[in-house]
């Protein structure tokens, strides 16, 4: 009479429910599993845009009273086309060409932000929202509502905080991406137009404004300096808490599964 071979199948049981953990699932990266060259790229292109807004910084605030076309097209501030608009008002170029350097200047990095909801979709929404209620309130209206909810939303994007989580939830839900620009275009035409008219209309006193801030540029740079890294800091820190926690609820999960085995 042959034994049961309790040892072998005890190993086979704690080789199946101690399975190796895959080195490429980390929760703090957008994607789930091993990135391809598409995952690649698209997180290399937001990571490229983050060096470009960061090396601009310190020319942000001495290009607003000496050269706003320039500023307009190389960041597209709020402050840069309002500036720009105002000189167009006493004579330092005009209004068109402001119009014509904002669009770049505002829609120049969107277009990543849709790709990067058709690669990564809901993870990566909450990822960049940090699990706030308004990325699960995004969420849970672009599901209810689909195109109701987004195409709206990409018109007001440039009047909504922390807009591009509304660019990546237009590629999660599978917005094309010529109709995401067209989109995209509209509301920032009206944001523009918006911009424009206040800089036309305070004329002069924002001229003189803007030359005040070129003039004090390297305090203006230091000061935004401090704030982008602060906020940063703060940001990070926030990511390590939100990931510490589901590294403890998937522990949790995992250790309930065994118990219950």
């Amino acid at each position: 009479m042959s034994m049961p071979e309790t040892g072998s199948a005890t190993s086979e049981t704690s080789e199946t429910t101690e399975k190796p953990k895959n080195p490429w699932d980390d929760p703090r990266m957008p994607w789930s599993g091993k990135p391809g060259r598409s995952d690649v790229l698209c997180l290399l292109g937001i990571i490229l845009s983050a060096v470009y807004y960061y090396a601009l910084l310190p020319f942000r605030a001495s290009l607003l009273g000496t050269h706003p076309i320039w500023s307009v097209l190389l960041n597209g501030s709020t402050e840069s086309i309002i500036s720009a608009a105002a000189f167009a008002r006493v004579g330092h170029g005009t209004v068109a060409v402001v119009v014509l350097a904002a669009i770049p200047g505002l829609i120049k990095f969107d277009l990543l932000y849709w790709w990067a909801g058709r690669l990564w979709g809901e993870r990566y929404i909450l990822l960049v929202s940090g699990k706030s209620k308004r990325g699960m309130k995004y969420i849970a209206r672009a599901k209810r509502s689909g195109r109701k909810f987004t195409w709206p939303a990409m018109i007001l994007s440039p009047f909504i905080p922390f807009g591009v989580v509304i660019f990546i939830i237009a590629g999660w839900t599978g917005m094309r991406w010529i109709t995401f620009l067209i989109l995209d275009l509209i509301g920032n035409l009206i944001w523009i137009g918006l911009l424009v008219g206040l800089g036309y209309a305070l004329g002069q006193h924002a001229v003189n404004v803007a030359k005040e801030i070129s003039h004090y540029g390297l305090y203006v740079t230091i000061g935004l300096i401090v704030v982008v890294v602060f906020f940063q800091v703060r940001s990070q820190r926030r990511m390590i808490v939100d990931t510490a926690a589901a590294a403890r609820e998937a522990a949790e999960v995992v250790e309930e599964d065994l118990k219950g085995e």
